[in-house]
Formats: structure tokens, C-alpha cells, sequence
């Protein structure tokens, strides 16, 4: 035994365990997405003289950056511009950071149309990446939830394009909104945000924008840049009306909308009076995750929406939830999808879903880091637009990285 060859235990060496070098993926990192926005960004026309020391994708990405960075407001940015510019330079590739000042000054007039190539790119970079389709909910279709959201408001400092209102004590409250839209599927943190249309004043308009006209305008915009994209539309119940839904099957989207009884009387009075005549469907169950949550469906298919609009049939369903504490919640929706009783529990996910444009949307902006809300800067013209769409830019480079990149996923 003495004269025999040593035999070494790997283990005794104590040696640190190997992984294999794990690569992030080629389209849906944060290098290339940054990169590929820098490079739309160079593609609008900049109506400055050619003498102009800071590039128009400088202020652009610088204000990004901002986002990307979570800075509270142009002055912090402005000393991290001065204090630690490393970032600046060497992540978002940004040669001269514009001051505060000077970014205010050359993005004020910019169209917002310009940064609508920035959303389409990163989200063909989603698609591409095949993450995406993990989302399809119903028969591949994709659900988007869209809302209405203020951006800007203040009692003193307006511009031409803020609305208004003016309260009894003789108080006017200037202020600016936007109609965002988000895919979300249940049970997925993830939401991937669209190109958001502001609700704003409309040039040689007197009278205030509002959210209905905006969504008309964004679902116009939507269907050019997705044409094929199978979607399911899941708002409120102020979206529950003719002609947004004639809009909706214009453009071949479909649609779960939320309906109060309250707004649709003959609706609810005929399905109540269906339910009696046995021509309705009623239908409960116990939750399958929680044996303690009971869940009651009425649905009917095929029924006018209002007397105002008798040709035009929708498929009702009304929900009631039953906890374990005896909570009752309740919740109704109109769609252009048959309900039966096969499909009626994922339909209402899809309605309930529509939350996600508030909670992981709206909410994340306000209380995430972002700061939706905080005034960046009202500007003449389109400085506070300007300044939201690229938070919302922000915010979708984040959650494509959420979806799809490991060292994204990691690091949060």
C-alpha cells in the first residue's frame, strides 16, 4: 500500500465548482436594444442648424438615460452628467450630454410621431426572441389592455396644448393625459408596453381632447404597425359603447369590455329576464387552486348592446366571486368572443386582466422609479410628451429584458 500510486480525491482539493460561460441572448440585451434605438433616433430629421454642438440622438438617449437610471429629475441627472458621466458615455454611447437646459431646448419641438420606430424595433425584438408568444392567452391571441392616465397637471403653469377645466370656485386646472396600452397575460408580471397616444389640445381645436378620441387615434396607429396580430382588447366599462366597438371590429380586433349594469340597463334587464325564461346559462364552481372560492357565471350570447345601437349584438356575461370570507365581488363584460361553458373561465381572466394596465403599467411608472407624474418640464410645445414617451421607452426595454434576458433577470 505504501509503494502503491496516490490516488487524489477531487473533492479534497475543495475546488470551486465550474459553470459553463452562459451567454445573454444576441437581440434581447441591453447593449443591443440601446443600440438599435440609438440608431432610429439618427434617423430623425433634425431641423437645427448644422453648427449644432449636442446631436439630436445625444439629448434623445441622454434623456433615456435618465429614465433607464430611474433619475427623479432633470437636476439629478444634470449632476450625475457632472459627477459620473462614465455610464453615459460607455452604456447608452452618448458623445456630448446635453445640461438640463439645453435638453429642454432641443427636444421641446420634436414630433412625437418620430419615437414611434423605437417602440416598433424593440418590440420586433421581443417577437423575435419567441418569448412573446408565451403570452398568446386565448386561441393565440395576444390580450391588450388599454387606459387612460394623467401625465402632467398644475393650477399655474399651462401651455397651448394642455386641457383644461375650471372648478366653481373659479380655479382652472391645466393639465395632460395619454391612452396607453400594454400586452399582459394572467399570472405574467411582464406587461409589454405600446407606443402610448396623448390626450392633449389638438391644433386649431376649442374644445378639450379626450380619451375616447384618443383611443380611435391609437387603434388606427396599432393596426398599421401590427396589421396580423391576433388581439384581444380588454378595457373599462366607459369603452362598452357603439362606436368604439365598431371601431374595434373595423380594424379586426376583438374585444372584452367591462359593462356596468348601471350604464346598460336593457342589456342587464334582458339578460335578467333570460336567466328567468331558462334561455340564459347559469353555471358555478368551485376554484380549482382554492376549494374555498367559489366562482358563478350568467352569460348569453347574441344580445343587442343598448336601443341606441339594436343591430349591433354582443355576448354578455356577468360574474360573481365568493371567497372564503364570504367577500362578494363582482364584475360583467360584453365581447365579440362566444361564451360557453368551456371558455367562460378564461374569458374572465382576460377581463380581470385589465388591471395589469393599472398595476403593472401605471403604477410601476409612478412608484417604481420612474416617476410618472413628476414634472421633467411642461416646455411650449411637446417637451412633457416627449418626456413621458421616453419613460415609457424606458420602462419597455426593462420588461423585454424582464421577459427574455437571464442577466436582466438575475440582477433584479
Amino acid at each position: 500500500v505504501m509503494n502503491s500510486p496516490k490516488i487524489y480525491s477531487i473533492n479534497a482539493f475543495n475546488l470551486p465548482s465550474v459553470t459553463p460561460k452562459r451567454k445573454v441572448r444576441k437581440h434581447l440585451n441591453a447593449d443591443t436594444l440601446l443600440a438599435l434605438v440609438r440608431k432610429d433616433f439618427q434617423k430623425i430629421p433634425d431641423s437645427r442648424a448644422d453648427n449644432a454642438k449636442i446631436s439630436l440622438d445625444d439629448a434623445l438617449m441622454s434623456a433615456l438615460a435618465m429614465f433607464q437610471l430611474k433619475d427623479p429629475s432633470l437636476l439629478a441627472f444634470d449632476k450625475r452628467r457632472r459627477e459620473e458621466p462614465e455610464n453615459l458615455h460607455t452604456v447608452f454611447g452618448i458623445a456630448t450630454i446635453p445640461c438640463d437646459s439645453q435638453m429642454r431646448t432641443i427636444l421641446d419641438p420634436l414630433a412625437l410621431s418620430f419615437l414611434r420606430a423605437a417602440f416598433c424595433t424593440v418590440f420586433r425584438q421581443v417577437q423575435r426572441g419567441k418569448d412573446f408568444e408565451k403570452m398568446a392567452f386565448y386561441d393565440g391571441h395576444y390580450l391588450l389592455s388599454g387606459d387612460g392616465t394623467g401625465y402632467y397637471s398644475s393650477a399655474k403653469v399651462s401651455s397651448p396644448y394642455c386641457l383644461s377645466k375650471t372648478f366653481k370656485n373659479g380655479e382652472t386646472l391645466y393639465y395632460q393625459q395619454m391612452y396607453a396600452a400594454s400586452f399582459v397575460c394572467p399570472g405574467c408580471k411582464v406587461v409589454i408596453p405600446t407606443f402610448p397616444e396623448v390626450i392633449t389640445q389638438q391644433d386649431g381645436s376649442t374644445k378639450n381632447d379626450c380619451e375616447r378620441n384618443a383611443a380611435k387615434r391609437y387603434y388606427e396607429q396599432f393596426r398599421q404597425e401590427h396589421p396580423h396580430l391576433k388581439v384581444i382588447v380588454v378595457e373599462d366599462g366607459l369603452s362598452s359603447n357603439g362606436p368604439h366597438i365598431r371601431d374595434l371590429q373595423r380594424h379586426k380586433l376583438r374585444f372584452i369590455l367591462g359593462a356596468k349594469p348601471g350604464d346598460h340597463v336593457a342589456l342587464f334587464t334582458q339578460l335578467k329576464q333570460a336567466a328567468k325564461d331558462g334561455t340564459a346559462t347559469d353555471i358555478h364552481f368551485l376554484d380549482p387552486d382554492d376549494r374555498k372560492k367559489v366562482h358563478f357565471f350568467r352569460f348569453m350570447n347574441q344580445v343587442p348592446l343598448n336601443k341606441s345601437n339594436p343591430d349591433l349584438l354582443v355576448n354578455v356575461l356577468e360574474y360573481t366571486q365568493i371567497d372564503k370570507d364570504e367577500k362578494i365581488t363582482k364584475f360583467s363584460w360584453v365581447t365579440d368572443i362566444p361564451i360557453t361553458e368551456e371558455n367562460v373561465f378564461q374569458l374572465m381572466q382576460a377581463g380581470r386582466a385589465r388591471w395589469k394596465i393599472e398595476n403593472e403599467t401605471f403604477n410601476t411608472l409612478k412608484n417604481q422609479g420612474y416617476n410618472l407624474g413628476h414634472n421633467y418640464g411642461l416646455g411650449k410645445k411637446n417637451l412633457s410628451a416627449v418626456f413621458t414617451i421616453l419613460m415609457m421607452l424606458a420602462f419597455l426595454i426593462d420588461q423585454a429584458q424582464q421577459l427574455s434576458c437571464w442577466l436582466f433577470q438575475e440582477a433584479l
